[in-house]
């Protein structure tokens, strides 16, 4: 009985611990192996050894380089819409017969309207790798950041393609200037294995006591 629950309690724990994501692509890529180093030829810049010119800052520009995503990301709406609907008509008769005649007077109105809005606001940094360098140089790059305190689990996944200008010399960029940005953020609260076995033993024994 204490194995069935123990597996049951990790199947729940699986289940909350990976949260989906709407990411297609890969979150990081290593460089291209290097090539068999060439002999030394100079005791300041070694021909091959960093493939940098020698005055060339550390910007990002080559698959498995990494760059710091500066999150700024605002948006908000707002809708309006309102519909009036109005409709009046009258009738009047008059006849010997009836003292006063017949009079008769009816009215529709009907007013509608709804009011939407929405803001968000989600700021912070996250280093993203360089998994491919397009033809026309522009950088495609994916990240993500994970941070488990106890059972509470959080998630911030990125990719964009980034256009090498816009990169600072600090090697960051902000979001604001990436193109096709996928940005999620998603928490999970994991339960302890041993508390979901203890709360599912709580049960059978009360229905089914040994």
């Amino acid at each position: 009985m204490s194995r069935f629950l123990s597996l049951l309690a990790s199947g729940l724990l699986l289940a909350a611990c990976v949260p989906a994501t709407n990411i297609r692509t890969p979150l990081t890529a290593a460089p291209p192996s290097a090539a068999a180093a060439p002999p030394a030829n100079g005791s300041i810049f070694q021909a091959g050894v960093n493939d940098r010119p020698l005055f060339e800052d550390r910007r990002a520009r080559r698959v498995g380089d990494l760059l710091t995503i500066a999150i700024a990301e605002v948006t908000s709406a707002t809708g309006k819409s309102g519909t009036t609907l109005e409709n009046s008509g009258s009738l009047s008769v008059t006849t010997p017969a009836i003292t006063g005649g017949l009079s008769g007077s009816s009215s529709v109105k009907s007013d509608s309207k709804s009011d939407a809005s929405g803001a968000n606001t989600f700021s912070g940094t996250l280093t993203a790798t360089v998994i491919e360098v397009l033809p026309n140089g522009n950088l495609r790059v994916a990240g993500e950041k994970q941070i488990n305190i106890r059972h509470s689990n959080e998630y911030v996944r990125f990719s964009g393609v980034v256009f090498p200008p816009d990169i600072n010399g600090n090697n960051s960029v902000l979001s604001t200037k990436v193109a096709d940005v996928h940005l999620e953020y998603k928490g999970t609260t994991s339960l302890d294995t041993a508390d979901v076995t203890s709360m599912f033993a709580r049960i059978f024994t009360s229905v089914l006591p040994f």
